[in-house]
């Protein structure tokens, strides 16, 4: 879903499809114009997916305290191999 300007909007709609995805194990959403606002509620919505692997967010300016709170929400899901963050790109693979 990379460049598609979802925004926060999009982002809060597939953080509410996140909560309850149980096959997605990896999802781009680079250069969205995603901001804090919208990353806050995909950070919110790692809380429920166990799924989830590898999410990539660069470009999307959602500032580090997001960034922090997202890497630690796939680390608790996720805590082998430890995630990797490469310019907003965090996933948990090596």
């Amino acid at each position: 879903l990379r460049w598609n300007e979802i925004g926060s909007d999009g982002a809060s709609k597939l953080a509410a499809a996140l909560e309850k995805n149980a096959t997605l194990a990896t999802l781009e959403l680079g250069l969205n114009e995603i901001g804090p606002d919208g990353a806050s509620k995909l950070a919110a919505a790692l809380e429920k997916n166990a799924t989830l692997a590898t999410l990539e967010l660069g470009g999307n300016d959602i500032g580090d305290s997001i960034l922090v709170k997202i890497t630690t929400m796939l680390e608790r899901l996720h805590p082998r191999p430890h995630p990797r963050i490469h310019r907003h790109h965090l996933m948990t693979r090596t």
